[in-house]
């Protein structure tokens, strides 16, 4: 199963748009937001957009978003991830052994390192406010994971 991985929308919905657009395209139902989406707005446009399911985690940007857990633990095809906006969390939880994959934000840069034997990865930016768009999918079957640029999409 194909899975989707974005964080630091910051409000850019027409950038959220364009990856849900590509996700639809390709099958991939399900995506794990990684925090900083900004407003409720935002949230709405992309569960109204995407065919499938979006589970959020709140950023240092959501201070709107009250409802929105600090991580979420879940299990994929036998993987257990979890997901969520910063990075000391996630190497915490990368460490514990408790996981195979662990997404997170903040950075607004791509990353991919093991902590602990365990898979750790930032899926960069959907903003472009520090560096070009890019969201991530990781193939719970194959365990790849592809960086994905917005402006080479096809």
């Amino acid at each position: 199963m194909k899975i989707a991985i974005v964080s630091d929308t910051h409000d850019n919905i027409k950038n959220f748009i364009k990856s849900i657009e590509y996700l639809n395209k390709n099958k991939v139902k399900t995506i794990l937001h990684c925090g900083d989406i900004s407003n409720q707005e935002t949230i709405d446009v992309a569960k109204s957009k995407f065919k499938g399911q979006i589970k959020f985690v709140k950023g240092n940007a959501d201070f709107n978003l009250v409802d929105l857990p600090e991580k979420m633990e879940i299990k994929i095809e036998g993987k257990n991830i979890l997901f969520c906006h910063f990075p000391e969390i996630a190497r915490k939880a990368a460490g514990s052994g408790k996981y195979d994959m662990v997404f997170y934000g903040h950075t607004h840069r791509p990353w991919e390192e093991r902590v602990a034997g365990c898979r750790i990865a930032n899926p960069g930016e959907l903003a472009g406010q520090l560096y070009k768009p890019t969201f991530a999918i990781y193939d719970t079957e194959t365990d790849l994971l592809q960086l994905k640029i917005l402006d080479r999409l096809h």
